[in-house]
C-alpha cells in the first residue's frame, strides 16, 4: 500500500491509518468526477484538523454560552467578514454543518409550518431539501414544483432548461411564500433576475440555493444571486473548494431570524475548526487565481460534454454552462442504466454518480442518467485535452463492460493520468 501524509499524523491507530492511506490512494490514483466533490487545499485540510476542534462555542461572537471563546470569536468573525466581502452580502452565517442544514434553517427562519415553497422538481434537477417526500422539508412545508421545458431536436433550442413560464404560472396559481431557485443536477446557468421579477409580482421571498455553483459565483463564472435574492444558502465543499459544511448569506433585515434558526433553532455548538477552514477557503476564493480556476472548470466541462457527445452520449439540455454534464445514457446504449454505468466506471477507476434525467422512465435508484463534473480534476491541473481523453476512456469501459481485461486496461490508463495530475503532489509528510 502506498503511504500517505496521514501516516505521520496518526501513530497510535494502525486501522485508521490504513483506511486513510487507502482513501488517499483512491483519490490520487482514480478520477474524481462527482460534481459535488473537490480537492480541498492542504491549508483547508490543516485548519479542519486543527486544535479548534477542542473548543465548545455555543452562540455567536460576543454572545457565547461558554467561556474561553476569545480566539474562536475572532476566527468566526474573520470567516463572516471574508464571506460577505466575497459575495457582496449584508450578513453571513458560517455555522451550518451542511447545505441541507442551511436550507432547512432558512425555511425555519422565514416561513411558518405549512407555508408554500415553489421549487424545482427533483426529477428535473432539484435537491432533496427542495421538497422530496423522503426529506423532512416536505413534512413541514408545502412544496409546489416547477420544471424544465420539453426536449427539442432543435440544436439552437434544445429544451430541458428552466421553464420560466411554468414558474410564473405556478407562482400566480399557488401564491407561495417563497420561491426557491437553484438545483443539484442542472448544467445551465441559473439567471436570478427572472426569479426576482416573479417573486416581486406575487410578493414572495426569493431564496437561491447555490450549493453547486458557489465557487463559480465567487470566481465570476456564474451570475451572482446576492443582489437579487433575500437569502442565499450553499455548501462550502463543492466548487468553492472548502471544507465540508454550509453557509447562509442574507439581507440585514433577516440576519437575526437566520442566526436564531441556525442556533439555537437547529444546532448546538458550531464546528469552529470547520469554520476556520471555511475562512481559509474564502480567502483562497478571493484570489485572482481562483477566477482563472473557475473559468477553466467551465471550459473543461464544455470540452468534456462535447467529447462525450462524440462518443454517443446525449448531453441533457444540449450542453453545459457550469461545472457539470448530465448524460442521457439511452442513446449510447439503451440497456445501460445509470446504476450499471456507475458500477462499471468504478471498476475502471472513474468515480461518477447515477442521476435521474427529465422524464426518466427508470427509478431514482437505477436511473437513465449519469452526472459528471469537472471541478475536482481541474483542481488537479487537468485541461480540455485531458477531459477529452477521459470521455474516450469512459466510452471504452462502458462499451466493453463485460470484458474485464479491457476495463482493467482503462483503469491502468486512468492511473497513469492521475500520476501526472496529483492534486497533492507537494503535500508531503510532516
Amino acid at each position: 500500500m502506498t503511504s500517505s501524509p496521514f501516516d505521520a499524523w496518526i501513530t497510535n491507530d494502525d486501522e485508521v491509518t490504513s483506511l486513510l492511506s487507502q482513501e488517499w490512494q483512491r483519490q490520487t490514483t482514480t478520477l474524481q468526477l462527482i460534481a459535488s466533490e473537490n480537492f480541498a487545499s492542504p491549508a483547508v485540510l490543516a485548519a479542519t484538523g486543527s486544535i479548534l476542534t477542542n473548543k465548545y462555542a455555543e452562540g455567536y461572537p460576543g454572545r457565547r454560552y461558554y467561556g474561553g471563546n476569545q480566539v474562536v470569536d475572532e476566527v468566526e468573525d474573520l470567516a463572516r467578514r471574508r464571506l460577505t466581502a466575497l459575495f457582496g452580502a449584508d450578513h453571513a452565517n458560517v455555522q451550518p454543518h451542511s447545505g441541507a442544514n442551511a436550507n432547512v434553517a432558512v425555511y425555519q427562519a422565514l416561513l411558518e409550518p405549512g407555508d408554500t415553497i415553489l421549487a424545482m422538481r427533483l426529477d428535473q434537477g432539484g435537491h432533496l431539501t427542495h421538497g422530496s417526500p423522503a426529506s423532512i422539508t416536505s413534512k413541514w412545508w408545502n412544496f409546489v414544483s416547477y420544471g424544465v421545458t420539453p426536449r427539442s431536436d432543435d440544436p439552437e433550442n434544445p429544451g430541458e432548461m428552466i421553464d420560466f413560464d411554468n414558474v410564473r404560472e405556478l407562482a400566480l396559481e399557488h401564491r407561495p411564500k417563497m420561491i426557491l431557485a437553484g438545483a443539484t443536477a442542472y448544467s445551465r446557468l441559473i439567471d436570478p433576475a427572472p426569479f426576482r421579477e416573479i417573486a416581486d409580482e406575487i410578493g414572495a421571498l426569493l431564496m437561491f440555493d447555490s450549493a453547486h455553483v458557489a465557487g463559480l459565483i465567487a470566481g465570476g463564472s456564474h451570475p451572482n444571486p446576492v443582489p437579487y435574492a433575500d437569502v442565499v444558502a450553499f455548501t462550502t465543499h463543492k466548487t468553492l473548494r472548502g471544507p465540508r459544511g454550509g453557509a447562509i448569506l442574507c439581507r440585514e433585515e433577516y440576519a437575526k431570524k437566520i442566526d436564531s434558526a441556525v442556533f439555537p433553532g437547529q444546532q448546538g455548538g458550531p464546528l469552529e475548526h470547520a469554520i476556520a477552514a471555511k475562512a481559509v477557503s474564502f480567502k483562497e476564493a478571493a484570489l485572482p487565481s481562483f477566477a482563472t480556476y473557475t473559468e477553466q472548470i467551465v471550459a473543461n466541462a464544455k470540452a468534456f460534454g462535447a467529447a462525450l457527445a462524440k462518443e454517443g452520449f446525449r448531453n441533457v439540455s444540449g450542453g453545459t454552462e457550469n461545472h457539470m454534464v448530465l448524460l442521457d445514457l439511452r442513446e449510447f446504449d439503451e440497456e445501460l442504466t445509470g446504476k450499471l454505468a456507475q458500477e462499471v466506471l468504478d471498476r475502471a477507476g472513474i468515480t461518477t454518480n447515477r442521476n435521474t434525467i427529465p422524464d426518466d422512465p427508470r427509478s431514482p435508484f437505477v436511473t437513465s442518467g449519469l452526472r459528471v463534473g469537472s471541478a475536482a480534476q481541474t483542481t488537479a491541473g487537468m485541461k480540455e485535452g485531458e477531459f477529452e481523453t477521459i470521455a474516450t476512456l469512459m466510452s471504452r469501459a462502458l462499451r466493453h463492460r463485460d470484458d474485464d481485461a479491457i476495463v482493467t486496461e482503462v483503469r491502468a490508463d486512468v492511473a497513469a493520468m492521475c500520476a501526472t495530475f496529483n492534486p497533492y503532489a507537494n503535500f508531503t509528510k510532516q
